[in-house]
């Protein structure tokens, strides 16, 4: 067996060499420099002049935003002093018409706060109505997305996100709506349990988890308080984050225009000129609601009483969001089944969860269906106008038109109270309505857009009006036209229309080509290079025929 080689303890190979300290590119000093050699916060700062475009229809998702954020603050004053408990106490506050009242703890407790804790009862409206600010916002962020196509490729997680964080809300509002335990909160979780109670075979299972026995049970205010503190409010966040870091990661969209494509953003840095616009705009939604909360007065609940399980509100709403709900049960027919000893409450569970599950479910796949449709699955950076999307914007309206008469049905007693009708006749028109009505809005939107569409055509044509009637040598009267400027014949040009899909075996069949040609079909369409051209041509010579003064006065216009 060969003999190990023997070490040479002189060679260089067995010498220890320190390596050379690596001069650090950073050029922040001291505590900073410290710093972003662990987190890399210089990295992070160069994101401080990401551009991001400025209009004002973007500024409905910051309205939601800052309401949430608003809503943290308050709803942090107000944790203090609530008391989440169902225990019966009798009421010794400084509200004298409900002095000896048995109630609960949580009931007191907010008559207490707004009585007695200094600048409670401000803060509790404030709070409520960004309740109601942020899913307002919410909702009109999300239908500037529909409208404008905001919500095509690469997007759709982050619509899907978006449908997340409105369902989140919805629940979220609805939780904080219960928790005063008032008569008229009391009157919805009734609701809901009738709900919960009409899923086919564990709905008084699952009546009985939720309530932790039978209505209204002792559990429901703290569990619902930490639905409405902790859970709901953590997924928020998480959602929203989420929504951000995606709405980074692909840019923000921007309307058409000049200079403006797919592939850049043009606008205003975030630091410091958006940061400043955003930071001052938080200031004025914050005071807006500061305001409402100090001289709008919203639920008063020292009127309304404590929840009595024998006793239901006259002429009780919910939240404006939740009454299209209210409003399907209340014109849904008289639909049950009874089956081996068991009730089936079609008649509830139809307009609650079905139209739910169909709300929720229509707006996730929305853009999967239109891609299907239309067979578009290029990425979208630019913004699409309303009436370049007809059928789009059609079923948007109709959509909007359906929910109109469904939250209307919500109030079908006030209706016919307050205008003398018979509350059956609100209810049977209520219930063709709520599938004429949208129909009809479809039609007419559509027709709006198209129309809308031919009036862009003769603009970039013919040129906009000036008010000016020249009579022409023969005797006949016309008006004069002004070209208008490249500028915004790019931007009323620009918009892409996608042809109808034509047949092709099975990646195209039959009802996929007659939808696209519903969609596609019927669209003006755009003036081309060569039809411009010539209009260009017939207006030069028609021009010099007819001077016609210019609007801002010294220059002759030109007649098309």
């Amino acid at each position: 067996m060969a003999k190990p080689a023997e070490l040479n303890p002189e060679s260089p190979a067995l010498e220890v060499h320190t390596p050379p300290t690596k001069q650090s590119s950073n050029k922040l000093a001291g505590p900073a420099g410290w710093v972003d050699e662990r987190v890399g916060i210089a990295k992070l700062a160069s994101n401080l002049r990401k551009i991001f475009p400025d209009h004002w229809s973007f500024l409905l998702g910051e309205i939601a935003l800052y309401s949430f954020i608003i809503l943290l603050l308050t709803g942090v004053f107000l944790t203090i002093w609530f008391k989440p408990s169902m225990a019966e106490v009798e009421y010794a506050g400084t509200y004298e018409l409900m002095r000896g009242i048995p109630m609960s703890e949580a009931f007191a407790s907010t008559l207490h706060i707004s009585f007695d804790v200094r600048g409670g009862l401000l803060v509790r409206q404030i709070h409520h109505w960004a309740a109601m600010l942020f899913v307002a916002g919410m909702t009109a962020h999300m239908l500037r997305v529909f409208f404008t196509g905001a919500f095509r490729k690469p997007r759709e997680l982050n619509w899907l996100i978006g449908i997340g964080l409105f369902s989140m809300a919805l629940i979220e509002g609805f939780a904080g709506y219960s928790l005063p335990d008032d008569l008229l909160s009391g009157t919805g979780l009734r609701f809901v349990d009738g709900a919960i109670r009409s899923i086919p075979l564990i709905g008084t299972w699952a009546e009985f988890f939720v309530f932790g026995g039978e209505f209204p049970g002792d559990i429901v205010i703290p569990r619902l308080y930490m639905v409405h503190i902790l859970l709901v409010p953590g997924l928020l966040l998480g959602l929203i984050s989420a929504h951000m870091a995606l709405l980074v990661y692909h840019k923000h969209t921007q309307w058409p225009g000049p200079g403006r494509t797919q592939r850049n953003v043009q606008g205003y840095p975030l630091f410091p000129i958006y940061v400043a616009k955003a930071g001052g705009f938080f200031f004025i939604v914050f005071g807006v609601t500061i305001l409402m909360g100090a001289f709008m007065q919203i639920n008063p609940v020292w009127l309304f009483g404590p929840y009595n399980p024998s006793q239901v509100t006259a002429g009780s709403q919910p939240d404006w969001y939740m009454g299209f709900v209210e409003g399907a049960i209340r014109i849904m027919p008289n639909w049950e089944w009874h089956v081996l000893g068991t009730t089936w409450s079609w008649n509830v569970f139809i307009p609650f969860m079905g139209l739910m599950g169909l709300l929720f479910t229509g707006l996730a796949l929305y853009p999967f269906i239109e891609a299907w449709i239309t067979g578009d699955h290029t990425e979208h950076h630019l913004l699409d106008r309303p009436r370049n999307a007809p059928v789009r914007t059609g079923i948007g309206v109709a959509g909007m038109a359906c929910y109109a008469m469904f939250w209307l049905a919500g109030g079908n007693d006030i209706l016919a109270t307050q205008f003398h009708v018979s509350l059956n006749a609100v209810t049977y028109f209520m219930r063709v309505a709520v599938f004429a009505v949208p129909v009809l809005a479809f039609i007419v939107t559509k027709r709006v857009c198209l129309s809308l569409q031919r009036a862009d055509a003769e603009r970039v044509l013919h040129g906009s009006e000036t008010g000016v009637i020249v009579r022409s040598p023969d005797g006949g009267f016309t008006e004069a036209h002004r070209p208008i400027s490249q500028a915004e014949a790019y931007t009323l040009t620009r918009h892409p229309q996608l042809p109808a899909l034509t047949p092709n075996g099975k990646k195209v069949g039959r009802l996929r080509q007659r939808l696209s040609a519903w969609y596609a079909g019927g669209q003006v369409p755009k003036p081309t290079a060569a039809e411009i051209a010539d209009a260009a041509h017939h207006g030069e010579v028609e021009g010099a025929d007819h001077d016609v003064p210019s609007l801002e006065g010294g220059e002759s216009g030109e007649k098309h």
